[in-house]
């Protein structure tokens, strides 16, 4: 049982309950990535297809196979360990002759692409991702016009953007590792960083939960920072104007919560978009199984649009 908060649903009482991650065939997430290669320079991208395997340890396979530090490995996100997921990984080249990668091997990962480019990749470079998903619960059909409304109020008017469970870890236990990191306990460099998100994503939850239940979280107020869709541009809002408002409800425009500055480990506050758009949505309902696909931009967790139809097992 988790030990994180019951966050505030926008959209009214969960339809039914369901199972996600039967196989990691009911959880595919690939990355939206552009990007024009240079076909030279001394990094390798590769485009791997990963089962059951998080994104930190892909990482460090491919650095023991090239013999290069994992610093050296660069990647635009975490994906999810449960799931069957595509994404990019660049890998520093630490010779002119490269690395064999046809004979690499690690469990449940598989190169599906390389290419050469002469820069590393860097965190936040994607778009975002396309999800397809399976929630899977008897008795499905008897649901299949309250599916339908709920979900046609998601693709038009989104979710709140709460971070999902899993950046908290197991039972909260990454919040547990950030108050040590704040305490200054030596933990190891990827972990400091875990650590530090998830207090920051638990206190962004919380504000956002008061806006939920106020019913503002899709509203732009006095006072407010506002995002522009899609972009991290921000600006200050003084005074609701027709034309705010209305770039609002056509989601041209977020209202934004805060995550906060933590100065003992010089990390400066930032904002993230309250509201979370859901593109491109198409479901379909065979048997007990309900198929949703979807795209979410980058930061965003799919376990967030879920919760807002199904309490998830």
């Amino acid at each position: 049982m988790s030990n994180l908060p019951d966050w505030a649903r926008a959209l009214g009482p969960t339809l039914f309950a369901a199972t996600i991650r039967s196989t990691p065939d009911d959880f595919i997430v690939t990355e939206q990535l552009e990007i024009d290669f240079s076909g030279d320079g001394e990094h390798d991208w590769l485009y791997v297809e990963k089962i059951g395997a998080n994104t930190h340890w892909v990482t460090e396979q491919l650095a023991r196979h090239a013999g290069i530090k994992a610093r050296d490995v660069g990647f635009a996100g975490l994906k999810d360990r449960h799931s069957v997921t595509e994404q990019w990984f660049s890998v520093r080249r630490p010779s002119a002759a490269g690395t064999d990668w046809l004979s690499f091997e690690a469990e449940g990962v598989r190169i599906v692409e390389q290419r050469l480019h002469n820069r590393k990749l860097k965190r936040g470079a994607h778009r975002g991702n396309r999800f397809r998903i399976a929630l899977r619960s008897v008795g499905l059909a008897q649901h299949a016009d309250p599916i339908a409304q709920r979900l046609a109020k998601i693709e038009k008017g989104g979710v709140p953007n709460y971070f999902g469970e899993q950046r908290f870890g197991r039972n909260g236990a990454n919040i547990e590792l950030g108050h040590a990191v704040v305490a200054g306990r030596r933990v190891a460099r990827h972990k400091r960083s875990i650590g530090i998100s998830a207090l920051r994503s638990l206190d962004f939850n919380n504000s956002l939960d008061e806006r939920v239940r106020e019913g503002t979280w899709n509203r732009i107020l006095p006072g407010d920072v506002a995002n522009l869709d899609g972009s991290r541009s921000v600006f200050a809002v003084d005074e609701i104007t027709p034309e705010l408002e209305r770039r609002c409800t056509e989601m041209d425009i977020h209202p934004t919560a805060v995550l906060p500055a933590i100065e003992k480990v010089g990390v400066e506050a930032a904002s993230r978009p309250m509201r979370m758009r859901v593109g491109n949505l198409k479901w379909t309902l065979e048997n007990d199984v309900l198929w949703l696909e979807f795209e979410l931009p980058k930061g965003a967790f799919a376990t967030t649009v879920l919760r807002e139809l199904a309490v998830l097992q």
